[in-house]
């Protein structure tokens, strides 16, 4: 029953729960990709930055870059990426502070994400 001056409530017809059960859990995926692409690139321009502070160029350069990559997916999270940064760090022996290592992994966060989702637009 619609009372005189009110207006429908329902403008859209309703989805089926499994259908707005789809389009969250697909949302969802798609985030969990784009961050998992985003750190991915933070860690390989985290790679070439190490690999130029350790005297690296070209090809040796990308490899490495490759190996700080999967560092992250051999031990998820970044600790293990400093762990593998600073120890190549303290062979090579450059005098590059953990604290400075944090700080450029942030800056290229934001670096790598701009990245991303200018490729994903």
């Amino acid at each position: 029953m619609v009372y005189k001056g009110m207006k429908e409530r329902r403008k859209k017809p309703r989805r089926p729960a499994d259908a707005k059960d789809k389009g969250l859990t697909g949302d969802f995926v798609h985030q969990s990709e784009i961050e998992f692409k985003v750190i991915a690139r933070r860690n390989k321009l985290l790679g070439l930055w190490a690999a130029e502070k350790m005297g690296m160029t070209g090809e040796t350069a990308k490899e490495y870059s490759i190996e700080v990559v999967v560092s992250n997916i051999e031990e998820p999270g970044d600790d293990g990426v400093v762990r593998k940064v600073m120890k190549d760090f303290a062979e090579k022996g450059v005098g590059e502070s953990e604290d400075r290592l944090r700080q450029e992994m942030d800056t290229l966060l934001g670096v790598a994400s701009g990245e991303i989702r200018s490729e994903s637009a």
